[in-house]
């Protein structure tokens, strides 16, 4: 119990430090800090990640920040591949798991380096994929088949990633968002968070619905943990500079990821 009490608490300072990408650290660390297998390690991680999400969200709403229309939209697209994910997560075996979710988080920190080792000089463009812009005069996103496709295929691909490694899906909806649509960045992550927080409660449902159990007071007390630390996570954040987060998440995902490839390796 007090294994996943810690754990909780500092899942959540990451999250409170990184955003909406931070919650890929659920399932790792429940694999690592409880010896679970990733199947049981899911539904767990995704009650506390979509929590947090939801509490984010409902922040981003009070804010007026929240593009609600887009992402039910993703949400919509998304729930639905959840539970193909989960059945492949089923199907294949411990050590291809652990090896995708090791792959997928070098991923993530490769961009995340990328981007906080940009010059501040560097020039942000705009996308050349752009296909969802926002209106200057009525600040609402202007609705068109490609970018109903755009968010379309998002949602999709979170609701996969989603149901097979029991992440939120931040680190895919954030990007593509950005790429898509020139909506503010604030407006990106806020949106990004229902988001996570729609799709990853689906994905909870279709992993109970396969079976897996998640020990309830386990559960209880890893999301209240993971909620007060992402409060207290936030409150950090303001105090620290963006480029140095991002530079220490990317190099603890590295670092969990080679320890996630020596356990795939060992067998799972």
């Amino acid at each position: 119990m007090l294994i996943s009490l810690v754990l909780g608490g500092i899942v959540g300072a990451v999250l409170g430090l990184t955003g909406a990408g931070g919650g890929i650290l659920a399932v790792p660390a429940l694999v690592v800090g409880m010896g679970w297998p990733m199947q049981q390690a899911t539904p767990v991680a995704l009650v506390a990640v979509a929590g947090s999400a939801a509490l984010g969200a409902l922040e981003g709403f009070r804010r007026g920040l929240v593009r609600y229309r887009a992402a039910f939209l993703m949400a919509a697209a998304g729930v639905p591949l959840t539970a193909l994910g989960v059945r492949l997560a089923h199907v294949l075996p411990q050590r291809v798991l652990l090896a995708l979710f090791a792959a997928t988080m070098l991923v993530v920190a490769g961009r995340l380096l990328r981007q906080a080792l940009r010059t501040p000089g560097d020039a942000v463009q705009a996308s050349p994929l752009c296909v969802g812009r926002v209106n200057p005069d009525t600040g609402r996103l202007v609705w068109s088949w490609p970018a109903g496709v755009a968010l379309a295929s998002t949602g999709a691909v979170t609701g996969l990633m989603t149901g097979l490694l029991g992440v939120g899906g931040g680190f895919v909806i954030v990007p593509m968002l950005r790429k898509f649509t020139d909506v503010s960045m604030h407006g990106i992550v806020a949106t990004s968070l229902m988001v996570i927080a729609l799709v990853g409660t689906g994905g909870v449902i279709a992993t109970l619905a396969a079976g897996t159990h998640a020990p309830l007071d386990v559960t209880l007390w890893f999301t209240a943990t993971t909620a007060l630390g992402m409060a207290a996570g936030r409150g950090v954040s303001r105090l620290l500079s963006a480029r140095h987060v991002q530079v220490g998440f990317a190099a603890a995902l590295v670092c969990v990821a080679l320890g996630l490839l020596v356990k795939a390796g060992l067998g799972g």
